[in-house]
């Protein structure tokens, strides 16, 4: 199936595989559904990387993206083509994702509080909390939760594996003085050995080729790659001749129909607006690194399903591979994450494990608040009432079952998108408002809000905005001035 964006085809690739002691429990049923007593619980591997927009093989986002371990570990299970964050930006998104609450109820649309922070997560487990107390073994290492694992969420890990650090260049390498420190790029350091998320990987690999585990686990492996500054080692930018990469296709009057609530979104905040990038003639370099470090990541996801594949856990564990929310490199004239265009919410999501026959992807809407419910489904566990997501099992089952709930995303507080199988609504806090049919126009070029051939969908999404959304929570320590940027 061929799968087509910024005027730029690649052909999709689809996913298949992997259980481990013996609970009888429901299940769920594939069909040829197993005798009570030979039902066992699976393992979960979840893979996060941080700010990995479409730039995959399997979804095609950029003709040169090279992702072999992510395209082939896609073959063997089932690919969401359609997924989108809950809010697009780091840690709200995480919170949505472990706590399986959406933004509009948990009340965090920014980099915000800790989930620990906030009032009305207080008696919600995070997923790994929930599994912990239904007899798994959690471990987890990097970047999960943008802030960890702190608090009375400290007790949710029986296991860490650190949070090790890529490392910042010493100098800036080539951002130009004024820009903020973290939007730098370029070949850094000498050797893989030294990225914390290599290091992540080696030390998780370890632990998936052992015999050791008394009981089925929760692994939790978060990578920071490709988050700026976007520096991997030099060998990654080979495939990349600066005088090849192609750039993404930047229109002239793109926001001439749209309204001006996030059109200058970067003037507030450390990401370089689109004219400062233009300035400084880095557009290339950036999408160069972009594309360099994705490639590294892929690298690092390698080394984790490869040691999975060679381990003991290989036939009964459920990966699940996911980003937190995607990434602007000059589309729509914006480089980062925060928008509610496609760029900014759209995420790869993967689901590879026991029973999931490889095939199709599925292109119904789905939401990065899915992956908790699915999982508690696929590994048998009691329904947690505090759930927002649908499961995604009937998906895994066939990829063309409906969905009849869209994608909700928020940034910000008030300002909201829908996302169904061909449509994109946006509604901003003030009433501005967007519209995309994606059937024709899958880079958002023409807002159709106003075109009344088209008031009956535009109607029709506008049912599923939120009617009571959360006020925005800010922890003590924003409201003193001290959130950060990244």
């Amino acid at each position: 199936m061929e799968s087509c964006r910024s005027g730029w085809c690649a052909i999709v690739f689809f996913p298949g595989w992997v259980c481990f002691a013996t609970v009888v429990l429901p299940v769920a049923n594939y069909g040829n559904e197993p005798a009570a007593d030979s039902i066992s619980r699976c393992n979960v591997l979840m893979i996060c990387i941080d700010d990995l927009n479409d730039w995959t093989g399997f979804l095609g986002g950029h003709p040169q993206a090279a992702t072999p371990h992510m395209d082939a570990l896609a073959r063997r299970g089932r690919v969401f083509a359609n997924a989108h964050c809950a809010v697009p930006v780091c840690s709200a998104s995480r919170i949505s994702v472990l706590s399986g609450v959406a933004p509009t109820t948990h009340g965090s649309y920014e980099l915000g509080p800790r989930y620990e922070e906030l009032p009305s997560l207080l008696e919600v487990p995070t997923m790994h909390g929930y599994f912990r107390q239904h007899g798994y073994t959690t471990i987890s290492g990097g970047k999960v939760l943008h802030h960890g694992f702190q608090g009375r969420l400290a007790a949710d890990i029986d296991q860490s594996l650190g949070r090790p650090m890529n490392p910042s260049p010493p100098r800036p390498l080539h951002r130009p003085s004024h820009w903020h420190r973290a939007w730098d790029w370029g070949p850094f350091p000498v050797d893989d050995e030294a990225m914390g998320d290599y290091q992540l990987a080696v030390q998780a690999a370890r632990l998936l080729r052992e015999e050791g585990f008394d009981s089925p686990f929760l692994m939790s492996v978060g990578f920071y790659r490709p988050h700026v500054p976007l520096c991997v080692p030099a060998h990654w930018f080979d495939d990349y001749p600066i005088e090849h990469v192609r750039l993404a296709r930047i229109v002239e009057d793109d926001l001439s129909d749209v309204p001006p609530n996030f059109r200058d979104l970067n003037r507030f905040l450390a990401a370089p607006t689109h004219a400062e990038v233009l300035a400084a003639d880095c557009e290339r370099e950036l999408t160069q690194a972009y594309l360099a470090s994705i490639r590294f990541v892929d690298h690092c996801v390698g080394k984790l399903v490869e040691a999975l594949d060679s381990g003991p856990y290989a036939d009964h564990t459920y990966i699940v591979l996911w980003s937190d929310h995607g990434f602007h490199l000059g589309e729509k004239w914006h480089w980062g994450k925060r928008t509610l265009w496609e760029e900014s919410t759209r995420v790869p999501l993967l689901i590879v494990g026991p029973e999931i026959v490889p095939g199709e992807p599925c292109i119904e809407p789905v939401s990065l608040l899915d992956i908790y419910p699915t999982l508690v489904e696929l590994c048998q566990l009691s329904p947690n009432h505090w759930l927002e997501g649908e499961s995604l099992v009937p998906q895994l089952r066939d990829p063309h079952a409906v969905r009849h709930r869209p994608a909700i995303i928020s940034s910000y507080y008030g300002n909201h998108a829908v996302r169904d199988r061909d449509w994109r609504l946006i509604v901003y806090e003030d009433g501005g408002e967007e519209l995309y049919d994606h059937r024709s126009d899958p880079q958002e070029l023409h807002n159709v809000v106003h075109d009344p051939l088209f008031r009956a969908v535009r109607e029709r999404l506008m049912a599923w905005l939120p009617r009571e959304a959360a006020p925005e929570f800010k922890a003590e320590s924003e409201r003193k001035g001290s959130g950060a940027e990244f």
